[in-house]
């Protein structure tokens, strides 16, 4: 450790890549999070790759640090065993005996704003306009409620103490307008004002306070707790699902409109080297504007980024019969390169993250190449 770097607990840096990349964000298939250590231990030092790999984990032990972060995570799939004898049982108890913890961020990271195509948007140059799939805003009630004026107050209170009032950052948000209502008391009511058969009407308040879904039942006996009417008067309203900055993929545009020679040939440059390489489909002189990228295995959206009538598509892992079918039907130029490549800019990105929020902490990105491909042969 430097004469510099500080020591902080691992809750710490779980907290800063929580932060960037939310977990509510993960597909509901994936494992992301703390695989191994404790919160509490203390870390100095943090190392950051794609896969953990027995290279990896050998340069993180080596070079003593306490936290591992990767992309892709060891154990996707139930598993029944994690026993030194089995390949990845191996990794975990040389890391947990070397006091590294292991933590993953990976379909949370494809769809943070910024995530892993954002990184691989940079390094190919361009510049992003949005998400290549949106992920919806998160779902939010608006709830409005009538209220006689000498209760305003408490009923707000008791809503927000339920967990109705936030948005972002703030707390305890509402909107009143002042109002007269009015009722008719029928017989079996027992009203707080008025009397039966009378039509009754006072001054009051209109609330107006957004909740989460999740805090419907809970909101509503908070409201009925608090409020001084017998039936008090109330509306729920969900908003539309809207499209965010969020989700998997992202479009951009170049600066400077190029061939997909050219292209092929930037995006060749700033990706690390893999025997893989780089390969593109369509016509060599086709020019290139509007660019759909999509870290990691993309061919699941070969209809979207066709749809969206971008000029190329950036991503890896496209199989034969899909990419040949999508170029049959005059769709997008296809630019197919190593997977690990496609991901490995989204380590520089994670590990930026982790020095903003603690500055004393050590980071390095892996300089070992997880890309499974070892041999390579030119045309």
């Amino acid at each position: 450790m430097t004469a510099s770097a500080q020591t902080v607990r691992l809750s710490d840096v779980m907290a800063a890549l929580d932060a960037a990349y939310p977990p509510r964000l993960a597909e509901s298939w994936d494992s992301v999070g703390l695989v191994s250590g404790d919160p509490a231990d203390s870390v100095s030092r943090v190392l950051f790759a794609v896969d953990a790999t027995a290279a990896v984990v050998d340069e993180a032990i080596a070079w003593g640090a306490q936290a591992l972060v990767v992309h892709h995570p060891l154990l996707l799939r139930g598993v029944d065993t994690v026993a030194a004898s089995t390949p990845k049982g191996a990794l975990l108890h040389r890391l947990i005996r070397s006091g590294c913890a292991l933590f993953t961020a990976h379909t949370n990271a494809d769809s943070a704003d910024p995530g892993v195509s954002d990184a691989l948007a940079a390094a190919i140059g361009l510049t992003v306009t949005g998400p290549l799939e949106p992920k919806p805003l998160a779902a939010l009630d608006t709830w409005v409620v009538m209220v006689p004026t000498s209760h305003a107050e408490s009923v707000l209170d008791a809503l927000f103490a339920a967990g109705a009032g936030a948005t972002g950052n703030y707390r305890d948000s509402a909107w009143r307008a002042q109002g007269i209502g009015q009722f008719r008391p029928m017989e079996g009511a027992n009203p707080t004002l008025g009397a039966i058969s009378e039509l009754h009407s006072s001054e009051g308040y209109r609330l107006e306070v957004v909740a989460p879904p999740a805090r419907r039942a809970a909101v509503l006996a908070a409201l009925r707790a608090s409020h001084p009417y017998e039936e008090p008067a109330y509306d729920v309203t969900e908003r539309a699902k809207l499209p965010s900055t969020l989700g998997i993929g992202r479009v951009g545009e170049l600066a400077v409109p190029e061939t997909l020679r050219e292209f092929t040939a930037r995006v060749r440059a700033g990706l690390p080297p893999t025997t893989w390489g780089v390969r593109a489909a369509g016509e060599p002189d086709r020019i290139i504007r509007t660019v759909a990228v999509c870290g990691g295995a993309g061919d699941s959206f070969l209809n979207t980024v066709a749809r969206l009538g971008v000029d190329a598509y950036v991503t890896s892992d496209l199989r034969h019969h899909p990419a040949d079918e999508h170029l049959r039907a005059g769709g997008p130029a296809l630019i197919d390169a190593a997977h690990w490549a496609t991901e490995f800019p989204w380590c520089t990105q994670a590990e930026g993250i982790v020095r903003a929020a603690l500055p004393g902490v050590e980071t390095r990105v892996s300089g070992v190449r997880t890309d499974p491909w070892s041999i390579g042969s030119a045309e």
